[in-house]
């Protein structure tokens, strides 16, 4: 359950301002908002699967050194939190992409968001998590925190017609990240308890 929440709550932050959300609108101006999240729901479950295997994998291989891999997973963090202040943007060619791409809308939208979350900071963060928490647990609430985040996305640009303020969202996002990875640090050190 643990994995389950800390996965959710920082994969959902982490989608928040990203690229991912852009794609989302953009497809969602396109198709109909059910078509979209299906698409969505799916290949992030399976890019998610992917990555807490890999995950799952490291840390299990790796064991004996969960305080080094708490280091490093906590400078990982600050990584991403530099990242996200770094900003995501989605160029005019790709939102004229998923503005025109063809075919059926779950099909187009499920490829489109499996390609882009390839090596994606969800992608990595996800990585990250599962090395320290219950792969399951981190898979299942990764997958609903990313499609949490879009589906906010959808919604509040369908009923509002603007963009969430990107700035309170760059830096809450980066904040979350570097509390996180500090957390991480200090657990690795022993500086707190795990």
């Amino acid at each position: 359950m643990e994995a389950f929440l800390i996965s959710t709550a920082v994969i959902f932050v982490a989608e928040l301002g990203d690229k991912s959300q852009l794609m989302a609108m953009t497809f969602a101006a396109r198709y109909r908002a059910r078509d979209v999240l299906i698409g969505i729901t799916v290949a992030t479950a399976i890019v998610h699967l992917a990555s807490v295997g890999i995950g799952y994998f490291i840390g299990d291989a790796f064991a004996e050194y969960q305080d080094t891999i708490a280091i490093v997973a906590g400078v990982a963090f600050l990584g991403f939190a530099l990242w996200t202040l770094r900003g995501d943007e989605l160029t005019e060619e790709e939102a004229d992409k998923a503005r025109k791409s063809q075919g059926a809308a779950i099909l187009a939208v499920g490829v489109a968001f499996f390609l882009a979350e390839l090596g994606d900071k969800t992608m990595l963060a996800t990585i990250t998590l599962a090395t320290r928490e219950g792969w399951f647990g981190t898979w299942i609430g990764s997958t609903l925190g990313m499609v949490a985040a879009d589906a906010l996305a959808i919604v509040v640009g369908a009923m509002l017609g603007k963009k969430l303020p990107e700035k309170a969202i760059t830096y809450g996002a980066a904040a979350a990240f570097a509390v996180f990875g500090f957390l991480l640090i200090a657990e690795g050190a022993g500086l707190v308890g795990a």
